[in-house]
């Protein structure tokens, strides 16, 4: 599982500039100190030619050992007195370092050939702004989601529910190619669940892309009267697409066609996907040809979300 390529671009080029300011806020406080300490901008340059002496006595052939022991000798001496000389003038020894954001990776990303963490937080809110998602995914995690408006046997099936998206999202390289088709009228916890379970994948690294129905064919539509890119290439690449209220789209030969081929492509390429719809599985029939109902009810595997609608409930306990 990886990160959106363009995610990664996108971070990589931060960071590049991140620490190109870093470097910039640097030699402008050096530049200004230098003309406030006149004696300073000779010391720096005192301390830099140190090193280069000792290289010139290595390649003359002398005791390589000696230069270094003397240039280390040099170089503390020479950076107490320049210590001395910004304290004096009320500056820390420090005042013109660069100061990085990540004194782990000194703003690069890595530290050796790993991946610093501040690069893997900052692809993760990368993936949750490129989602589509937004503030949802601090909101609904699966903590987050409360059973405690289910009863009887609807709130026996969502226990299941949610067990069975927990495991799916905390397995999901494991997992890649499972499907899950989302079936309940509106308000029951779907899309609830839907975003915890991209949360959870974006946060192991995972390339995650929520979008609606309407939004999906609206991409297609968009490159078919050539106004663009509409961004269906994102759609079949994710590592975990999640189209929510699927049914509500206009149905018609070019949209049906559409999602047949991103239904498919999916499933060949063993990438996950997770579909909502408030419809039922009759309506389903109805709606979608065999092609599309074969692959939804024989390779998706269907969840079923019963009961009262919760956001109702919320406003009616809010109210009373």
């Amino acid at each position: 599982m990886a990160f959106s390529p363009d995610n990664i671009r996108r971070v990589r080029e931060d960071f590049r500039v991140r620490r190109a300011e870093a470097a910039a806020a640097a030699e402008a406080a050096k530049t200004a100190l230098y003309a406030e300490i006149p004696a300073l901008a000779p010391l720096d340059r005192e301390i830099s030619s140190v090193g280069v002496r000792v290289m010139r006595a290595a390649i003359a052939g002398g005791d390589v050992e000696a230069a270094v022991a003397k240039m280390k000798e040099e170089h503390a001496a020479l950076r107490a007195r320049r210590a001395a000389l910004l304290a004096a003038h009320g500056y820390a020894p420090d005042a013109t370092d660069i100061r990085y954001r990540c004194e782990r990776c000194l703003d690069t990303g890595f530290v050796g050939t790993r991946m610093c963490v501040c690069m893997r937080e900052a692809l993760i809110r990368a993936g949750c702004e490129s989602s589509g998602l937004g503030a949802l995914l601090d909101r609904q995690t699966f903590d987050s989601f409360s059973l405690d408006y289910y009863r009887g046997d609807d709130r026996r099936a969502m226990e299941k529910n949610v067990a069975a998206l927990r495991d799916f999202a905390a397995h999901f390289e494991e997992r890649r190619g499972e499907n899950y088709l989302l079936i309940g009228a509106t308000g029951l916890g779907k899309t609830h669940l839907s975003t915890a379970v991209a949360g959870a994948v974006i946060a192991a690294g995972g390339d995650v892309v929520y979008v609606t129905a309407h939004e999906v064919f609206s991409a297609y539509e968009k490159t078919r009267f050539g106004e663009g890119e509409g961004g269906e290439d994102r759609f079949l690449s994710c590592d975990l697409l999640i189209v929510d209220d699927l049914g509500t789209e206009l149905t018609n030969n070019f949209t049906l066609s559409c999602l047949y081929n991103l239904l498919n492509t999916r499933l060949n390429r063993r990438l996950s996907t997770i579909l909502s719809t408030n419809l039922t599985p009759k309506e389903l029939r109805a709606r979608y040809a065999d092609r599309i109902t074969s692959r939804l009810f024989g390779e998706y595997r269907p969840l079923l979300f019963g009961g009262s609608d919760v956001r109702m409930q919320k406003i009616r306990a809010s109210e009373s």
